[in-house]
């Protein structure tokens, strides 16, 4: 017998029909293979956002500059944001994590400083970052991991702030998984037609740069966020620390592609929140086999759709922990 068939003994065990909840099932039995226990729990859920800035907003990728993305961090820190709300009501905490925003951030007891840029390059004309930046981004991301992980956290939803980072996780997806780019590219923030056009001729204009296909952290030297590096590095590190991922959006699952090409392992300890209404996520989820558990038509970003798959992860746990067993009400 495996930890799989002991779990899925225990469920049927319950007082309800077989299989009568469904993906709810599914998800006891995902957690419980990521703790390695039949009593699975969510303690310490953390929604961890991690921000950075990109040099290609210059080129014109998008409708908003680079200085929204420190406003919205001290937004976050100031807990009026979606994802505060969202993480308030599932319990949560917000963990904000300066991976390279272009601007001095002040010190905050929800302000991880892990800066390793101020903002990337302009992959337009040349790398975005240096492949050591990109290690670096990996070992920041995995002490932030371990520290929660140590602490007893056992759920990280992750999320990411980061203005022009659709086009980047794009592009990052393209070189990395194959898929047409194309496809990829959305409004994000919310352009209108022509910024529309301008995006996918900006990205059309940096892609030929660099050869068809790389490896993940090539594809993050040159086209990459410190943000999607450091949620690339998050998602490995929580899975060797049997850390239930939760993946919000486009961008997280961007970084999940990766992650996958790295790690493929990896993916078993994660759960896709939901299905964003970006265009190019069908595909990564596709891509990646995912089935995500909700489709509310979101695409904020920052971690709100991660925090809204929180009390479902929560009420999967409890089903072994605090269901009756039929032969009790029978």
């Amino acid at each position: 017998m495996t930890l799989r068939d002991d779990l899925r003994r225990a469920l049927d065990e319950k007082a309800k029909p077989l299989g009568s909840l469904g993906r709810i099932e599914e998800l006891t039995i995902q957690l419980g293979l990521i703790q390695g226990t039949l009593r699975p729990q969510v303690t310490d859920p953390v929604v961890l956002v991690f921000a950075g800035d990109h040099g290609a907003v210059a080129s014109g990728v998008s409708a908003y500059p680079s200085a929204v993305t420190a406003a919205m961090v001290r937004t976050y820190l100031a807990g009026r944001a979606a994802v505060n709300l969202f993480a308030e009501q599932a319990g949560a905490r917000v963990l904000v994590v300066d991976a390279g925003v272009a601007a001095e951030l002040p010190a905050h007891a929800g302000l991880v400083a892990a800066k390793i840029g101020w903002g990337t390059q302009d992959w337009v004309h040349g790398p975005a970052m240096t492949p050591a930046n990109v290690e670096a981004c990996f070992r920041a991301a995995g002490i932030v991991v371990d520290h929660l992980a140590d602490q007893g956290c056992t759920v990280l939803a992750l999320g990411e702030m980061g203005i022009g980072n659709t086009a980047s996780a794009a592009l990052l997806v393209h070189k990395v998984a194959g898929l047409a780019l194309d496809p990829l590219i959305g409004r994000g923030a919310g352009l209108d037609d022509a910024g529309l056009a301008r995006k996918r001729a900006v990205v059309a204009e940096g892609a030929p740069r660099t050869p068809a296909r790389l490896g993940p952290v090539d594809a993050l030297a040159e086209y990459g966020g410190f943000e999607i590096a450091m949620l690339t590095g998050a998602i490995i590190r929580a899975a060797e620390r049997r850390v239930c991922v939760v993946v919000d959006g486009v961008i997280v699952t961007a970084a999940a592609v990766l992650a996958h090409a790295m790690r493929p392992g990896c993916l078993a300890a994660c759960v896709f929140a939901h299905r964003s209404a970006e265009p190019g996520h069908d595909a990564m989820l596709t891509h990646l086999r995912a089935a995500p558990l909700l489709d509310l038509g979101m695409r904020l970003g920052e971690g709100s759709g991660a925090a809204l798959a929180l009390p479902l992860l929560r009420a999967a746990a409890a089903v072994l922990s605090d269901m009756a067993e039929l032969r009790d009400v029978t």
